[in-house]
């Protein structure tokens, strides 16, 4: 049998449904760059997955370009434009190989000493 919510519950899980989030990804992104500039300060740390990390952000660039595009254009939201989408995420898609390569290479020359 299923639970019924309670009538407070819902109200708070439609409040939190109106919050715009973008401020939240605005703040995200100090964080992120706090990290980008400790792993640059870490001479271990592998300059390829540095590059990798460092692609995430101009993926994050072009996301929000391409958004708007679709909007502008087209009337609708990224995900339904599949060449804007898939033009986008080509460049989550390098950012991740760079990462894992360059975590892989620094693995092998641990592995050989």
């Amino acid at each position: 049998m299923a639970r019924r919510r309670p009538v407070a519950e819902l109200h708070l899980l439609e409040r939190l449904g109106a919050i715009d989030p973008a401020p939240l990804f605005v703040f995200s992104l100090f964080p992120y760059l706090a990290f980008l500039w400790l792993a640059g300060q870490v001479e271990a740390f592998p300059k390829l997955a540095l590059r990798g990390f460092q692609l995430t952000l101009l993926f994050v660039a072009v996301t929000i370009v391409a958004s708007v595009i679709a909007l502008q254009s087209y009337g609708r939201q990224l995900a339904d434009v599949d060449w804007l989408h898939g033009g986008a995420e080509a460049f989550l898609t390098a950012a991740n190989l760079l990462i894992v390569l360059g975590f892989s290479q620094a693995l092998k020359g641990v592995n050989k000493s």
